[in-house]
């Protein structure tokens, strides 16, 4: 490997035989006109965890410090995150490519919401037409120069998950889950795809994790006590975060202000993915 790498080689300008191994035979080209320096899939095992949520808040924080963001929402037939951020406009284009929506604050976003004529409208289309669509934010979007883009994922390990791990050079993955029963099994079918697709585990939030009583501050286990440190220790996952349910970040996703956000839930999660992208997941 050079001394040169940096770890991402869509974006590396050594030429070296870990280049060649990484390149996959379905690699898609990122658009000319772009350059992603940390490339990051959100992805949970199933639905109804909150997946979108953290992607917004993760791409939140790193924008307020100051790294440029963006977010490829891959989550064609339940896209949330126009929503989330209060992105409306048409996406636009010309010979280059499509251009993505941009944020109050900055954050790049593409959805299929954006393209279609209602937000309503349903995507019935088949598996491999959803993911020849995320394909298409990667290779015909014009992003310009982004830090960090965050992969909002569908749940599960079906057509999409297995086009963005094997198409796009993935840095690493952040699972998102809840504090139930089954949490093992589903955070390990997750882990499991990721091992298989040769894509690095960056590490475990928890949503859901507490409700605080507004009367007394206690914390409420309102699905019952974790199991994510017993399932967490026996993968050898990271817990990044626990995130309560906070009935402030739902009015903000509500209203499309999520960049209004004022807590630090995920403040060290971004020192640790930092961290971690600094010094190479593999």
């Amino acid at each position: 490997m050079s001394e040169q790498c940096t770890h991402n080689c869509s974006t590396c300008a050594s030429n070296c035989p870990s280049k060649e191994k990484n390149k996959s035979e379905f690699a898609a080209d990122l658009n000319s006109l772009s350059t992603v320096k940390h490339l990051i899939a959100v992805v949970s095992g199933k639905g109804g965890v909150g997946k979108s949520l953290v992607t917004s808040m993760l791409a939140t924080v790193f924008a307020r410090r100051g790294e440029t963001t963006a977010i490829l929402d891959a989550d064609v037939t339940g896209p949330s995150i126009p929503r989330i951020f209060g992105v409306r406009d048409e996406v636009t284009g010309d010979d280059n490519g499509m251009y993505p929506n941009i944020s109050k604050t900055g954050v790049r976003i593409m959805s299929v919401n954006l393209l279609l004529e209602k937000e309503t409208s349903p995507v019935v289309w088949r598996g491999p037409v959803i993911a020849g669509t995320v394909k298409q934010f990667w290779t015909d979007v014009v992003w310009g120069d982004v830090d960090y883009m965050f992969i909002d994922m569908p749940p599960g390990t079906g057509d999409v998950p297995l086009t963005v791990f094997q198409s796009l050079p993935v840095d690493g993955v952040i699972i998102v889950t809840s504090p139930q029963e089954l949490v093992s099994m589903i955070v390990t079918k997750a882990v499991n795809m990721a091992k298989i697709m040769n894509i690095p585990v960056i590490g475990v939030i928890e949503n859901f994790s507490w409700l605080e009583c507004p009367d007394c501050g206690k914390r409420i286990s309102v699905f019952g006590e974790s199991k994510l440190d017993e399932a967490a220790a026996e993968l050898g996952l990271d817990i990044l975060a626990r995130l309560p349910i906070d009935p402030k970040l739902a009015a903000l996703c509500d209203r499309g202000m999520i960049e209004l956000m004022d807590n630090e839930y995920l403040e060290r999660c971004a020192d640790i993915i930092t961290g971690k992208l600094a010094v190479g997941l593999n």
